[in-house]
């Protein structure tokens, strides 16, 4: 097929962008002993029949950019376009699909909110233990938490705790640029006054979660991290949570 040597020496199919690989399943049910090597006339044989069979049943062209069409945004949707969302306590379980699309821009939170002295919880989260974000106080001190795909983890957070009373909590990313995946400094203020930043050295690029939601005033699924136990509701009043985006 005049397909290239891929570094381990077998050859990779320019159409499917996979190795082919040929077993015996009637001597070898677990498919350790690859015979492609040792006969490759039957090896082209199968594949010419596969060819016939996927042409037959309108397989072809095989697609395998599978971590692309992960992208939420390649499917229809009522966010796309918008810059503004707001939200209030006890919208849950939201879809990612419907959720402000908040990778590789600019973005940010505003929350409004009524705290009693100490108050914890989440205020707002998207994703979990496997990729995902969430602002949230902690005994009352605001904290923004990035993980990034259970592979590293970004927190800023303030270091004093919020006074009895309303306040208006804002998280400010500002997204570095220059492709996707990129990181970027994330700030907390709190009234107008910032009160902790750090940077985020990367971000999720494609997806953040395939089974878990955009939340307020409680995370319904796994947490961001294990500093705390779901559900994590918010003990205090939240007024509404607003997302302003930028485009990229």
């Amino acid at each position: 097929m005049g397909a290239p040597w891929d570094s381990a020496g077998a050859k990779v199919d320019e159409i499917t962008g996979y190795k082919w690989e040929l077993y015996d399943v009637n001597q070898d049910f677990a498919q350790a002993d690859d015979l492609a090597a040792k006969m490759p006339d039957k090896l082209k044989d199968m594949q010419l029949l596969f060819y016939a069979e996927a042409a037959k049943y309108n397989v072809l062209p095989i697609d395998n950019s599978k971590t692309e069409r992960l992208d939420p945004a390649i499917r229809p949707s009522l966010t796309r376009g918008r810059s503004s969302f707001t939200f209030h306590e006890g919208m849950t379980r939201i879809p990612e699909g419907a959720q402000p699309d908040i990778k590789n821009k600019s973005w940010s939170i505003t929350a409004e909110v009524e705290v009693k002295k100490d108050t914890t919880g989440m205020i707002v989260t998207a994703g979990g233990l496997f990729g995902g974000w969430g602002l949230y106080l902690d005994k009352g001190k605001p904290v923004f938490h990035y993980n990034f795909v259970g592979v590293s983890s970004y927190e800023v957070a303030g270091k004093d705790a919020l006074a009895p009373g309303k306040h208006t909590i804002k998280m400010d990313f500002t997204y570095e640029g220059g492709g996707i995946g990129k990181g970027g400094m994330a700030l907390v203020s709190v009234d107008g006054k910032e009160v902790a930043k750090g940077r985020l050295d990367k971000t999720i690029p494609i997806r953040i979660t395939l089974d878990e939601s955009l939340d307020i005033g409680e995370d319904c699924g796994t947490p961001v991290n294990l500093s705390y136990d779901v559900p994590f509701k918010f003990t205090g009043n939240i007024e509404k949570v607003t997302f302003e985006l930028t485009k990229k």
